[in-house]
C-alpha cells in the first residue's frame, strides 16, 4: 500500500514538519524500536513537492517508509504530516522592553556574570502551563541534592522519540549540544524566565523561532550526560535555576503557582533540598513573606578543616565571585580553620 504526500510550496508549516521527520531513523531493537539520528536538518530541493510513503509493518507497528530515501518514520508522525495544515493564531507577548538582553544563541546561560538581589520576584501573566511530555508525569530526580552533586532540575521519564513541548508561550534562544545537557533547546518567555529541555534526541525548533504554548521543541533522548531516556527539565530566570516544583503544579492541575512569585535562597538552593523526595511547597507572595523565609536562612559559615571556596559555593548554591566579593577576599585567598565566611 503506498501513500502520496503532496507538499504546497507555498505551505512553509508542512514543509518545516517534512524536514522534521526525515531527520528521524528508526532503529529496531528486541520488542523496542528506538530512535537514532544522522543529522539535525535534512534539506530538500526546492523544486521537489511530492513525497511518497509506503505503510509498513515494523516490529508489529504499523511504520511508513519514506520511498526515495528509505528512511522510516513512526505512524503517529506521519498523521501529523498528514495532518490539515491549521494557521496558528498566537503573539508572544514581549511586555517587558529587555526580552532580547543578554540574547545570545551560542551559550546556554548567558548571565554568568550578572549579579541578581535575592529575593526577586517572578511574574505570569497566565494561570495555566502545558505539560513537556503527553503521557503522566512520572518524576524520576527532583531539584536538589544527590549523590552525583546537585540537580537543578526535573527529571522525567518519557521514552526516545516522545514529543517535548514548551510549557508557556516563548522565543528560541538556545538550540544545540553541551556535554552534560546533551542536545537542548532553551525557550524565554515574556517575563524574563527560561525554561529548559535537556537530553533530547532531535530539535524541531530554530534559534529566534516564536512559539506558542505547547509547541513540540524536540523529541525525547539520551544524549548528554544521562543515564536513561528522560526529560531534564530547567526553570531559569537570568540564569538563576529555581525549583521547578515551585513555580509549576505537576499534579495534574497543570496550573502555575502563583502569578506573582517571590523566590528566595532556598528555592533556588538545590542543597536546602533532596533530588530523592518531594519539598513541601510553600509559595510566597510578597517580599516581606520572603525576606522572613530568608531571615530564617544560615547567613555565615564558618571554615573546616578541608574546605575551599569551590567546596563552600557548592553548598550554598553560590558562585565563587558572589562569595569573594561579599567577603572582600580573592579567589586565590587561603582559608583559615574557624574563619567566619558570609554566605548570605
Amino acid at each position: 500500500m503506498k501513500m502520496r504526500l503532496f507538499i504546497i510550496k507555498s505551505d512553509p508549516l508542512l514543509k518545516k514538519n517534512i524536514l522534521i521527520a526525515f531527520s528521524i531513523i528508526l532503529i529496531c531493537t528486541v520488542q523496542n524500536v528506538a530512535y537514532s539520528q544522522e543529522s539535525d536538518t535534512l534539506h530538500i530541493a526546492k523544486d521537489s513537492t511530492d513525497v511518497f510513503f509506503e505503510k509498513i509493518t515494523l516490529d508489529g507497528n504499523v511504520a511508513y517508509k519514506n520511498e526515495k530515501t528509505n528512511e522510516v518514520i513512526s505512524e503517529s508522525e506521519y498523521h501529523i504530516l498528514c495532518a490539515p495544515v491549521m494557521e496558528v493564531s498566537f503573539k508572544v507577548k514581549e511586555e517587558h522592553d529587555h526580552i532580547d538582553d543578554y540574547w545570545r544563541s551560542d551559550k546556554i546561560n548567558p548571565y554568568r556574570d550578572v549579579k541578581i538581589n535575592v529575593p526577586f520576584q517572578i511574574k505570569f501573566d497566565q494561570t495555566t502551563f502545558t505539560h513537556p511530555v503527553d503521557d503522566d508525569i512520572v518524576i524520576t530526580s527532583r531539584f536538589g541534592r544527590r549523590r552525583r552533586g546537585a540537580h537543578r532540575g526535573l527529571d522525567i521519564d518519557l521514552v526516545t522519540g516522545d514529543f517535548v513541548r514548551s510549557v508557556l508561550p516563548g522565543k528560541v534562544r538556545f538550540v544545540g549540544y553541551s556535554k552534560g545537557h546533551g542536545k537542548t533547546v532553551v525557550v524565554r518567555h515574556s517575563n524574563d524566565v527560561e525554561t529548559v529541555y535537556a537530553h533530547l534526541s532531535a530539535y524541531t525548533v530554530r534559534t529566534n523561532d516564536s512559539i506558542p504554548e505547547g509547541q513540540i521543541v524536540g523529541f525525547g533522548g539520551n544524549t548528554g550526560n544521562s543515564r536513561g531516556s528522560h526529560l531534564h527539565l530547567e526553570v531559569r530566570f537570568k540564569g538563576i535555576c529555581i525549583h521547578p516544583e515551585y513555580v509549576f503544579n505537576f499534579d495534574g492541575s497543570k496550573t502555575i503557582r502563583g502569578e506573582n512569585l517571590w523566590v528566595s535562597n532556598s528555592w533556588k538552593s538545590p542543597k536546602m533540598h533532596s533530588s530523592y523526595r518531594k519539598s513541601k511547597i510553600v509559595p510566597l507572595f510578597s517580599e516581606e513573606d520572603a525576606i522572613a523565609s530568608q531571615d530564617a536562612e544560615p547567613r555565615q559559615h564558618k571554615v573546616r578543616k578541608g574546605d575551599t571556596l569551590y567546596q563552600i559555593a557548592l553548598k550554598y548554591s553560590l558562585r565563587v565571585k558572589e562569595i569573594c566579593s561579599m567577603n572582600n577576599i580573592s579567589q586565590n585567598s587561603i582559608l583559615s580553620i574557624g574563619q567566619i565566611i558570609q554566605i548570605r
